[in-house]
């Protein structure tokens, strides 16, 4: 059975592929394929794996023997899997394998903003604490998580993953209702309410008609001046504009973002030209242990097992 990993660079330099290669022997890995070496390298595979790869319905029409499509992550918007279905071709996206990764990610880059650790080690490197008059400085705010309200828009594994440690920092948890949709859980706040409230809002929700832009000027003016947002999930979700502007104008204290709508980011993206201490932004690194990686090729193995068991696994088409 041919096999190929389209963009096996996207997995970085540090992993086995053995748990797939014990499956599929003959698999063929490519560090990335361009759209013109596409057509030659699909040619006659039953098996292809990617992570970032766009499956068009051109590509799906080049794929004539493909049975089975494996993706390198949770996410499936890169996959026509209307074209997919159409063409008999399973579909298989992996699960839970970087929610501990996603997790230390969103407390490290909040306890860098609550304790303003970047500013103070810059601080430091500059010679202001050697030509401070007392043994400590306190020239940046330092608070508690324990008095803080974490709101959280995206209920999956990955954000009760995030609620669960915040509850061992001491933080009461607020789980938004689903934007754009009705419900009748007790137990989820509003959308509306959860912007006022929280002290951090983090977002780990999929990017949808309903949740595009799902953060903007309205929404940002809504939070507190103290609050801080956090995206680890996808670009989209937020304005970016917008955001600047918040910044700029204190009307959030920070923001720590892991995403951005176009990746690798382009120019003219504002969040980039913008030079405050209150933006950290990371190059969607979050999910990205060595640890949650290799799990991730684990994933993968596991769902071609089961397929070729006969099984469903992890299956969105």
């Amino acid at each position: 059975m041919k096999a190929v990993f389209l963009d096996f660079a996207t997995m970085g330099p540090d992993l086995s592929d053995a748990p797939l290669r014990e499956l599929l022997p003959d698999l063929e890995v490519y560090d990335n394929t361009s759209d013109d070496e596409i057509a030659g390298r699909i040619e006659g595979a039953e098996f292809v794996f990617a992570n970032k790869f766009l499956f068009t319905p051109e590509v799906l029409d080049k794929a004539g023997k493909l049975r089975f499509i494996g993706l390198a992550a949770t996410g499936i918007d890169n996959v026509d899997l209307d074209g997919a279905k159409s063409h008999g071709v399973a579909v298989a996206n992996i699960r839970a394998y970087c929610t501990q990764s996603i997790v230390e990610h969103v407390f490290g880059t909040l306890l860098m903003l609550t304790h303003s650790l970047h500013r103070y080690n810059n601080s430091v490197r500059a010679g202001e604490w050697q030509r401070s008059d007392e043994f400590c400085m306190l020239t940046h705010p330092v608070r508690e998580l324990s008095a803080m309200k974490l709101g959280i828009v995206g209920y999956g594994v990955l954000g009760s993953g995030v609620a669960r440690t915040a509850e061992y920092f001491g933080m009461d948890v607020l789980v938004s209702q689903r934007p754009g949709f009705d419900t009748t859980d007790e137990t989820r706040v509003p959308f509306d309410q959860v912007l006022e409230q929280a002290d951090v809002l983090s977002l780990h929700c999929p990017l949808t008609d309903q949740t595009r832009g799902l953060i903007g000027e309205n929404e940002l003016k809504r939070m507190k001046p103290s609050a801080f947002l956090i995206n680890t999930a996808r670009g989209g979700l937020i304005d970016a504009k917008a955001l600047v502007t918040a910044l700029e104008n204190d009307e959030i204290a920070g923001a720590a973002l892991d995403v951005l709508e176009k990746e690798p980011p382009v120019a003219g993206n504002p969040l980039l030209d913008y030079r405050g201490d209150n933006l950290i932004i990371t190059p969607h690194i979050a999910w990205a242990t060595v640890e949650a990686r290799q799990r991730a090729l684990e994933e993968m193995a596991a769902n071609v097992k089961a397929f070729l068991d006969g099984e469903e696994r992890n299956r969105v088409a």
